[in-house]
């Protein structure tokens, strides 16, 4: 007997299949084995997000190349495919519809993008390089005389945050609000929507104030494009860019630094090590995406992409992680997808991440900051015994445990209870706002 085809609304795809789930501790601990299984069905698989949220996810590396410059064929607005989603669901903070430039086409997405551009443009390299580097220096002096340490909430989360909150002029009491929404919406925690909705308060109070009293931060030019951009849709550009920034770029520094310290073709550690930061980045962007899955696109209409029936409306998720380390085809040159930028953790098409130069900088300079002070790091445990953050959209180990031969505290820096060197960084990277 022919089993029953499921999933007959826009949140779910009809397959004879069981979908493989892409949350919890199975996939965190093993997403590669995962992907090997994905792939015998296709270049597209069935997948389940979260609970009741199925999804088609590509795997290939050609029909993701595909999908993300096929505007015509495929949307960005979600709000079809919503309508079949539980309201509760914790997956909606990061795919539900908002207006911003990752859930918009054609001209209100070239509105919003050029505003985000334009706004990112104003970070100057070399003063963000400084500024990277004196937040690095305060935070590595809070515990370098203790010989131990967490690279992931003593560095690679504060880092990054610092230098995103201080450039749109966050209060520093807003801070932790900031790193919670941004972290529960990546998980896909339980209170994701909460969290969401306080980062969203958080950000809308910084409008309020940015719109009545003009500051030298990145808010106050957003506010002041020529897109003339709304209060809310201010608010929801700005939570844009700390969510998709602040959390790639964590795990990004936490991706290299694990396989710089656990690889053994970096000798099991940083001291005496060849590699370079930029060598560890570009190996983690090619084979442990921060962000493994994502690239959230809806069918316009019926129809076949690569061989696979899609319905209207339906979700199509890209694989990441999974078209990057997919094995070319037998007889295929394999230099076609070599080099720099071949690799689509930046994702590709007209959503192609606009925040890849000031990450890639900050991450670099993170790591270039913390191997050459503490040079002879070493995992305190196994590389087996981590333990991977959930959540379908992300890869990032939740904690980095190190030891390393204590160091005092840096004079120039005060020790811990110095001031903390990001809290003017708007004047050091956003220069003067038009307007």
């Amino acid at each position: 007997m022919t089993p029953p085809v499921t999933g007959t609304s826009p949140g779910t795809a009809p397959s004879l299949l069981e979908p493989l789930a892409l949350y919890g501790a199975d996939f965190a601990a093993d997403p590669h084995g995962h992907y090997r299984r994905l792939r015998a069905q296709g270049p597209l698989a069935r997948v389940r997000i979260a609970p009741d949220v199925d999804a088609l996810l590509v795997t290939d590396y050609h029909a993701a190349v595909d999908l993300l410059r096929d505007t015509e064929t495929f949307t960005k607005d979600p709000r079809a495919w919503q309508e079949g989603v539980p309201a509760d669901s914790s997956v909606l903070p990061m795919l539900g519809y908002r207006p911003t430039a990752l859930f918009t086409d054609g001209a209100v997405h070239a509105r919003y993008r050029d505003a985000i551009n334009d706004t990112l443009a104003r970070i100057e390299p070399h003063l963000l390089r400084a500024e990277v580097a004196r937040v690095a220096q305060r935070l590595i002096a809070e515990f370098s005389a203790t010989g131990t340490g967490d690279l992931i909430s003593q560095y690679a989360r504060r880092l990054p945050l610092h230098v995103f909150t201080s450039a749109f002029g966050v209060a520093p009491q807003d801070t932790e609000r900031v790193v919670r929404g941004t972290g529960a919406m990546m998980d896909s925690a339980q209170d994701a929507a909460t969290a969401y909705e306080d980062l969203v308060g958080v950000v809308t109070e910084l409008v309020s104030v940015r719109r009545r009293s003009p500051g030298r931060d990145l808010t106050t030019y957003l506010l002041a494009h020529p897109a003339g951009l709304d209060d809310n849709e201010v608010v929801r550009q700005i939570t844009l860019i700390m969510s998709s920034g602040h959390e790639p770029t964590t795990n990004l520094i936490g991706n290299a630094l694990l396989r710089m310290l656990s690889d053994t073709g970096y000798g099991g550690s940083l001291h005496g090590g060849a590699t370079t930061a930029h060598e560890a980045v570009d190996d983690v962007l090619w084979h442990d995406p921060p962000l493994a899955n994502m690239g959230a696109h809806f069918p316009r209409h019926d129809t076949e992409f690569h061989g696979v029936p899609l319905r209207a409306g339906q979700l199509v998720l890209v694989s990441f992680a999974a078209a990057n380390t997919q094995s070319p085809p037998s007889g295929s040159d394999p230099a076609a997808r070599s080099g720099d930028g071949a690799h689509l953790a930046w994702s590709a098409g007209p959503h192609r991440c606009p925040a890849k130069q000031p990450a890639l900088l900050m991450a670099m300079t993170a790591i270039e900051q913390l191997t050459s002070q503490l040079c002879d790091l070493e995992l305190a445990v196994e590389p087996g015994a981590l333990v991977w953050r959930p959540g379908p959209f992300h890869r990032a180990p939740a904690h980095l445990p190190v030891r390393f031969t204590p160091l005092g505290t840096f004079p120039e820096q005060g020790g811990a209870d110095a001031p903390d060197a990001a809290d003017h960084v708007p004047n050091r990277v956003g220069g003067t706002p038009n307007g």
